[in-house]
């Protein structure tokens, strides 16, 4: 079974604080069972192809199990919800990891 990761991309809504976001996450995902590396934060790129998205957060997880058990998570929930609450867009991604 190969890992998957987990890539979402926000632009957040005027007023949002991403530091909030930086919080939450350290707080409710980095402990979670399956969770192989979690990074999260604005674009350090130079190219200037964000399209808008200002903040990100890439989740690479051991396996399609365990990103299946982590989305209905309570501590998810919270992340999740945040970030809907605040974000003018945002997108999810998915991709099997090439090892």
């Amino acid at each position: 079974m190969s890992a998957i990761v987990h890539v979402v991309l926000v632009e957040w809504q005027d007023g949002a604080d991403p530091a909030e976001a930086d919080a939450l996450v350290d707080r409710h995902l980095v402990p979670l069972p399956g969770v192989l590396t979690l990074d999260r934060g604005p674009s350090v790129s130079t190219e200037g192809l964000e399209s808008g998205f200002d903040w990100a957060l890439v989740i690479r997880f051991a396996s399609a199990d365990a990103l299946a058990a982590y989305l209905p998570h309570p501590e998810h929930v919270v992340v999740g919800s945040f970030l809907q609450a605040h974000a003018a867009r945002l997108v999810v991604f998915d991709v099997a990891a090439a090892r």
